[in-house]
């Protein structure tokens, strides 16, 4: 996420009490919030509660801000945060992560029906494979993965260690990989089931 030329001074006058330069940053972070809350939350009005939250909070804590730190990091922490809460407090599912998927088709790329099939499958198990992360781990993989931070910047993010975001890292991708290596495995028992049968 590329800092805008005048996003300091937005910042600097937002500290000083300036409402409008407070309005100018939630125009230009309202879309990267409300997905990182959206991704979390997997539900598009919760997410859209999520996100004016956390720009409620945000607006509330501006004389908080390190300006040494990226805006960007600091706004993401704060919706992070209040979403690990939401999540907490009522263990709500994601229901939706279409776009977290890299075999997600552009709408001009429509695949065949079987091979939409196969996605809407693959992406089901993906689904349900992230359900079974923690909040943090899952907040770890969308913060490296699909918003590129750093560790340290998750780190901080999550006030957490650099260590152990890189610890949350490695257990959640190792977690997904076993988990779709057994998928796997299952659905090609299956498949040798179903030739064996047609050969008779």
């Amino acid at each position: 996420m590329v800092e805008r030329p005048n996003e300091s001074e937005w910042i600097h006058r937002a500290m000083q009490g300036d409402d409008n330069a407070f309005a100018m940053l939630v125009e230009v972070y309202q879309v990267p919030v409300y997905n990182l809350c959206y991704r979390m939350l997997g539900n598009p009005m919760e997410a859209e509660d999520a996100a004016q939250e956390a720009f409620l909070r945000a607006y509330k804590g501006i004389n908080r801000y390190d300006p040494e730190r990226r805006f960007a990091t600091w706004l993401l922490s704060i919706a992070s945060h209040h979403c690990i809460d939401r999540l907490r407090r009522r263990k709500y599912p994601i229901r939706s992560l279409d776009e977290l998927l890299p075999w997600q088709q552009k709408a001009d790329d429509m695949p065949g029906p079987e091979t939409a099939l196969t996605q809407k499958e693959n992406q089901e198990a993906v689904r349900k494979m992230l359900e079974q992360l923690g909040d943090h781990d899952r907040m770890v993989l969308i913060l490296r993965y699909w918003y590129d931070l750093s560790y340290e910047e998750i780190a901080q993010s999550l006030s957490s260690s650099v260590s152990a975001v890189k610890s949350r890292l490695h257990r959640a991708r190792r977690q997904l990989a076993d988990q779709w290596i057994k998928r796997t495995s299952i659905e090609v028992g299956k498949q040798g089931r179903c030739d064996e049968a047609s050969a008779f």
